[in-house]
């Protein structure tokens, strides 16, 4: 039997970040995983890992600290930071406004809210004829999630001695014991953090919790040669999206605005972020879709409203559509990660917001501090 002090279950970014927190620490760590690679949420995304905007409280620290994490565990992974901040556009008095009470919050420090010439200056690609400022935080920083986490997973195996189990699931934990479909394993500590799983392990500790499955559409996009985006960029949208934006006290009026003039884009969850890849492609979204099962069918009229925020934001003379895909993660009403202990010596951890990327180092520290 094979022992350890730490077996996570579930190799996207939570259960990595678990491993790398305990590895610092000088724990011997196991990774299982059910796939041959990790091909879920935590790789179906911006790569985007955002401060700016996330919820008040736990979630905008966990954020900061996570982003100084990834700053520090990405070079050392190889794993490349292709470009830094973000660019909010408000093309609506009411979005403006929204701004302007950010500003005066915590969570605006080191932002600037910027006019549209000087914005123009900074990032020439904007769409600005009818903009009424623009936000920019240093804040933000972008990977490709696509190979980051397989490289930050191989990262973690060779400097840190974390083992890996993939192609390997996880049937029975009942700490010290976990029954795998290959072996069984003996850890001192269990974490368990399995994503949209919530019918799987302890699914009877999940149920009371009423978490509900997202789903989201994502494109890759080819612009024309040269095309540069400064940095990652939204527009109003994102302000009733964000809880750090849609928590002020204009963000209802503006609501209420969109509802009138962008209904179809908010019964679809839509709102804009572009990023770009190192192959100079866009990767442009998102949209939001629940229930407690999702249809595995992606209707192109919400690919056309998405590319149509798109268009309005940037100055983009043509482009060409590459890839589509979906994405799913757990989702919450009441919590953006749900942190729940069975027993003393295992905890199971879940993002439930969609934010997993952007807080999931600053969990785990949480995780270990308090266990």
């Amino acid at each position: 039997m094979a022992n350890f002090d730490l077996v996570v279950v579930g190799a996207g970014i939570v259960g990595l970040a678990h491993a790398y927190t305990a590895a610092r620490k000088g724990l011997k760590v196991c990774v299982v995983e059910k796939d041959a690679a990790c091909i879920g949420a935590s790789i179906r995304n911006f790569g985007f890992v955002t401060v700016t905007g996330q919820g008040a409280g736990d979630t905008w620290r966990r954020a900061r600290r996570t982003r100084d994490i990834w700053a520090e565990v990405a070079p050392q992974a190889g794993i490349a930071v292709l470009h830094r901040g973000l660019y909010l556009t408000a093309y609506r008095p009411q979005a403006l406004t929204v701004l302007e009470e950010f500003m005066a919050t915590e969570m605006a420090e080191g932002c600037e809210l910027l006019g549209t010439e000087e914005a123009a200056r900074r990032a020439p690609v904007l769409r600005l004829d009818d903009a009424q400022g623009v936000l920019y935080s240093p804040h933000e920083m972008r990977v490709e999630s696509r190979t980051a986490i397989g490289l930050l997973a191989r990262w973690l195996a060779e400097a840190l001695g974390v083992a890996f189990r993939f192609g390997e699931a996880v049937l029975e934990v009942a700490t010290p014991r976990v029954r795998t479909s290959r072996a069984v394993l003996h850890a001192e500590r269990v974490a368990v953090c399995t994503n949209i799983e919530i019918n799987g392990l302890f699914a009877e500790r999940i149920a009371p919790h009423h978490l509900r499955l997202c789903q989201l559409h994502m494109l890759r996009v080819q612009p024309p040669a040269g095309f540069r985006l400064p940095g990652s960029v939204m527009a109003d949208l994102s302000l009733v999206r964000y809880l750090g934006y849609s928590q002020q006290p204009a963000a209802a009026a503006l609501r209420t605005q969109l509802e009138a003039e962008e209904g179809e884009a908010l019964a679809n969850g839509i709102h804009l972020i572009a990023v770009q890849s190192a192959d100079g492609s866009l990767v442009v979204g998102d949209s939001h879709h629940y229930g407690p099962v999702l249809e595995p069918f992606a209707e192109q009229r919400v690919d056309d409203l998405m590319l149509r925020h798109m268009q309005q934001a940037l100055k983009l003379p043509g482009f060409t559509v590459t890839e589509r895909w979906v994405g799913t993660y757990p989702s919450s009403s009441t919590t953006d990660c749900l942190i729940d202990a069975p027993d003393a010596a295992t905890r199971l951890v879940i993002v439930t917001s969609g934010t997993g990327a952007s807080t999931a180092f600053g969990i785990a520290e949480e995780v270990f501090a308090a266990w």
